[in-house]
């Protein structure tokens, strides 16, 4: 099943991918999407339909650094990675979350803006000291991500956090891609271009960490619930790697692909920097 969430005529709603259309379903909620079927309404076709976050407001939207060996060796200027054995986690806001299509800001604050492809496990089940021969039963399925980052506030600050957690810096999706749509998870591959220039590439095999081990270490420390967001880590090539760095500049468009999952592709604009109270 591939699920995606969509603006529909009454308000955001879930609906089935098959191949160029969405067929609605009654669910508003990812719990009862996670088990829909399509209503008896007419199919709509996918170029007709604005796909949104497929979680609205994801509880936990967690990450973890430097969880491929080629990424490591090129982050020794931004995170330590003296350790590669133990994992390194952070967390991005809840307002980071963001549209598989939707603009991501560059901020106000900094002009490092950078790019990292990862697979998105998104949790459908509550779990808590889930064994790792256990994990996958509480994983609903696999999106596309991109964790955007911003070296100089992460380099910072050692939790990472506020170079992490800018908003709109999680986009995610096209669909919720359950694990049976998938036969091989360790060889799918994942790409990422910068205005059409291939910046990353790596398989789900060259994880340090896969990802039952991350839902064996996190559920040790905490519950993961549905709709949590596991970033599972990204491969070389992000722009703080090269020399010069390439950031990311406004007008820029950064394209993720993982075969199998789907593209998400994202606009870079100026952030407006306006004051926000109530």
């Amino acid at each position: 099943m591939r699920l995606v969430r969509y603006e529909g005529l009454d308000g955001p709603r879930y609906g089935l991918l098959e191949g160029d259309v969405v067929r609605p379903t009654t669910a508003r909620t990812l719990q009862r999407a996670l088990t829909a079927t399509a209503s008896d309404e007419a199919a709509i076709p996918l170029s007709e339909v604005q796909l949104l976050a497929p979680v609205e407001r994801p509880r936990k939207i967690l990450g973890i650094g430097v969880n491929y060996a080629a990424h490591a060796a090129e982050s020794v200027s931004f995170i330590d990675t003296k350790t590669p054995q133990v994992q390194k986690w952070f967390n991005k806001q809840a307002t980071a979350a963001n549209a598989p299509n939707g603009q991501v800001h560059l901020p106000m604050v900094s002009d490092q803006l950078d790019y990292e492809v990862e697979l998105v496990a998104v949790i459908g089940k509550r779990g808590r000291h889930v064994p790792r021969e256990r994990a996958m039963e509480i994983v609903a399925g696999f999106c596309v991500g991109c964790d955007y980052s911003v070296r100089d506030w992460q380099k910072a600050s050692q939790t990472m956090i506020m170079g992490k957690g800018f908003d709109t810096h999680a986009p995610f999706g096209p669909a919720i891609v359950t694990p049976d749509e998938i036969s091989d998870l360790a060889s799918v591959k994942l790409r990422c271009f910068v205005n059409d220039e291939l910046r990353q590439t790596g398989q789900v095999r060259d994880m340090i960490h896969d990802i039952p081990a991350q839902i064996a270490h996190l559920t040790a420390a905490f519950t993961l619930e549905p709709g949590d967001l596991i970033f599972t880590g990204t491969p070389s090539g992000v722009g703080a790697g090269h020399t010069p760095p390439k950031w990311l500049k406004a007008g820029d468009r950064v394209r993720c692909e993982i075969d199998g999952v789907g593209t998400i592709e994202n606009e870079i604009v100026r952030e407006l920097g306006e004051t926000v109270i109530g």
